[in-house]
């Protein structure tokens, strides 16, 4: 068979055509997942221009921890965008190196918003505006928490050499699902933590 079909023992490189099926699947999953946001962070704009009760009931949110962990989430993209260029120049050791360091920073954004959960004095049950707030932090956390398992699948199969410039389609998915967690990340923080001065200052 191999004598008959010279040149075919090598295996295709991912789906025919310019982008994997995987990548339109992946990208089906983001517009789907983004709609699904874009109406939380509408209900929660639409709610606050119509409440007459504080909002959010405890004052203006603190910027410093909501922007320490916007950079680290940010941060975290550029090392996984970092890792798929390192393998696509054969730098295996380096790219694994910056995919660790993309799930490290990953991990202490959830550590950090927990700590900032853990520093609101009311819960998803006692008022309106905890329950967005905690319905839309806790959406995105699971989307993040999903996409550290996807990383360490990513980092383990690199480090493993199984990809290279030609096969690394799954490295792009992977890759595209952290950014958009990244970017949606973006929408909520304007939304929760820069938000309420607008409308404070409005009202």
């Amino acid at each position: 068979m191999s004598d008959a079909l010279p040149g075919r023992a090598v295996l295709p490189v991912g789906s025919p055509g310019e982008r994997s099926g995987g990548w339109w699947g992946c990208l089906t999953l983001i517009v789907t997942e983004g709609a699904l946001f874009g109406y939380l962070i509408f209900s929660y704009l639409y709610l606050a221009a119509q409440t007459t009760q504080p909002w959010p009931p405890e004052g203006l949110p603190k910027l410093g921890l909501g922007s320490l962990n916007t950079a680290i989430l940010l941060s975290s993209s550029v090392f996984v965008w970092f890792c798929e260029r390192c393998v696509r120049r054969r730098r295996i050791k380096l790219g694994s190196a910056s995919m660790a360091v993309a799930i490290v920073l990953g991990a202490i954004f959830i550590g950090i918003q927990l700590k900032e959960w853990s520093n609101h004095p009311y819960g998803m049950t006692t008022q309106l505006y905890g329950s967005l707030y905690f319905t839309i932090t806790g959406f995105h956390l699971a989307h993040v928490i999903v996409g550290l398992f996807v990383l360490g699948f990513l980092l383990l199969w690199t480090a493993l050499g199984y990809f290279d410039n030609a096969r690394c389609a799954a490295l792009t998915i992977g890759g595209l699902y952290w950014h958009f967690v990244d970017i949606v990340w973006l929408f909520i923080f304007t939304t929760l933590y820069l938000s309420p001065y607008v409308l404070r200052r409005g009202g």
